[in-house]
């Protein structure tokens, strides 16, 4: 199996392994149950939920028989809603405490569907070929080159689409990123990275064989993200 030389994209996974297996571990259980959260976490709760909505509406109904990557999976949500459309999911996150929790929250009943959590890469060649990726907010932490480089490497093993998030770039977010660069590195959290919707579009359409599709901005309080959609043609 081919290996990558360690890069920007390499540390900061490995970055947020580390953050989100520890620092945030039970804020992110708790942002994702149904527990009560302050006022700022319920609005990105919510925006959350709004956007694995879209997301899951830009895939089939029936995705039987159908492979699909949750590239960074979390504590499951999507994966679990995806199975119960009777997909064959293979939930993957960098932090494995977060998929432990998505283990402890499947359905013992799921219909057709099944998922095969995992901890680790999600760019693992060795996971192989899937018909549609999803990339919910796991993708927002990377520089746009990386992640473009990323979505580069998914769509070497994807026949169908990839449906993945950025952080776009407005006064809001880049304040936030600007002030938190302040802070010393140890005392903040693996920052979101605004980017701009021109750029993400331009190094995406250098992908041969995929075109651009929808996009939706969610904004929710203190969360704003926004999803677009690659789809495969040719």
């Amino acid at each position: 199996m081919a290996t990558r030389s360690p890069n920007r994209y390499d540390a900061q996974r490995e970055a947020l392994a580390t953050y989100f297996d520890s620092t945030a571990r039970q804020a992110w259980i708790d942002l994702t149950s149904d527990v009560k959260v302050s006022g700022i976490r319920a609005t990105v709760r919510a925006g959350r939920d709004a956007m694995r909505a879209t997301l899951l509406d830009w895939l089939p109904t029936d995705l039987r028989r159908t492979r699909v990557l949750d590239a960074g999976c979390g504590t499951g949500a999507f994966s679990i809603a995806a199975a119960c459309r009777g997909a064959e999911v293979t939930g993957i996150d960098v932090a494995a405490g977060l998929v432990d929790v998505a283990r402890q929250r499947t359905p013992s009943f799921i219909g057709h569907g099944r998922i095969d959590w995992r901890a680790g890469d999600m760019l693992d060649p060795s996971l192989g070929t899937f018909a549609h990726v999803v990339a919910m907010d796991s993708l927002i932490h990377y520089q746009p080159a990386d992640l473009a480089d990323a979505l580069a490497q998914l769509a070497e093993r994807t026949t169908d689409s990839i449906l993945f998030t950025f952080a776009p770039r407005t006064a809001l977010l880049q304040t936030m990123y600007t002030v938190g660069k302040l802070f010393p590195r140890s005392d903040r959290s693996p920052a979101i990275v605004p980017t701009l919707e021109w750029e993400i579009r331009h190094r995406l359409s250098q992908l041969r064989g995929w075109r651009i599709g929808r996009t939706k901005r969610i904004s929710s309080g203190f969360y704003t993200s926004q999803a677009l959609e690659l789809v495969r043609h040719g």
